[in-house]
């Protein structure tokens, strides 16, 4: 039996198209290129998932909370590792209140089996894990944050929710949202993530930002940082220690620690500014 759950009206974005979308995005302070931005566009009109693949630090998972204050929704969560189920990320059943629920009937003389039974399988005793919160709640934005962190066994069991926008619990049957989540799912391509999945998904690749938008992007939140301090670290510090050789990961945790002293340098061209700046380098790539 398939019923819908509890819930009002769904959210389907803003009106307008995607420059709007563009536009609300950049208002809660996630700028977002005209790629990404046409694709949640159509994410949200088609009521289908977006799946956000790319490099990790691109700004993949900021972009579900952007897009719940978007919507003015809550932001639902569920965070992916090796070896999660349904008991993490859909429901589990609360024995504790199970247990003295029983006792108090017991107490009470109720003997009937049929009713104890329906009871301790009503929907008061179940916990709502993140996907049935997301079925539940409307409207929502549901993150299901690095995928690809997960087991295969994990994907299948999330195709009923990215096809169908429902999710079954067997005592209870299946539950179907009345207006569907609008659903961000990332991946930092640790591995393949299977076909099934993404066909489910409307896909984008989350590129690095080019050197106007990151300097944007860090000006937003430091406003008094120069473009030659984010120049000098697109070249030194975008080398991915964890891409790299492990004899890289000193220098770089080095040049990372050095960049507040290097507008000091550049600007002064002193030998005591570049002395200071090679100390740091030394002390933070002997930590690392």
């Amino acid at each position: 039996m398939t019923r819908p759950a509890n819930g009002g009206n769904g959210a389907g974005g803003p009106e307008g198209g995607p420059g709007e979308l563009r536009a609300r995005l950049e208002e809660t302070g996630y700028l977002v290129d005209e790629g990404l931005a046409i694709a949640c566009f159509l994410a949200l009109r088609l009521h289908r998932p977006l799946f956000c693949e790319g490099d990790a630090g691109v700004g993949k998972t900021a972009l579900a909370p952007a897009l719940a204050k978007v919507l003015h929704a809550p932001l639902i969560r569920l965070q992916c590792y090796e070896g999660i189920d349904a008991s993490q990320a859909l429901y589990d059943w609360d024995f504790p209140r199970r247990l003295l629920h029983l006792r108090a009937a017991e107490a009470a003389g109720v003997t009937e089996p049929g009713w104890l039974e329906s009871e301790l399988y009503s929907r008061r005793f179940l916990v709502a894990r993140p996907l049935l919160q997301a079925v539940e709640t409307q409207p929502s934005v549901l993150l299901i944050d690095e995928v690809d962190r997960a087991d295969d066994e994990f994907e299948a069991f999330l195709l009923e929710l990215l096809s169908d926008h429902t999710v079954t619990v067997p005592e209870l049957g299946t539950l179907r949202a009345q207006s569907p989540p609008a659903v961000v799912l990332t991946s930092n391509r640790t591995r393949e993530v299977h076909d099934a999945l993404k066909r489910r998904c409307l896909y984008h690749w989350v590129d690095h930002p080019d050197f106007d938008r990151e300097l944007a992007i860090v000006r937003s939140r430091q406003p008094q940082v120069t473009a030659r301090r984010v120049r000098w670290e697109r070249r030194v510090v975008r080398a991915n220690p964890r891409k790299a050789q492990p004899g890289h990961a000193p220098l770089a945790a080095g040049t990372a620690a050095a960049l507040p002293h290097v507008d000091a340098f550049v600007a002064g061209h002193s030998l005591a500014a570049l002395e200071r700046l090679a100390a740091v380098v030394r002390g933070a790539a002997a930590d690392a």
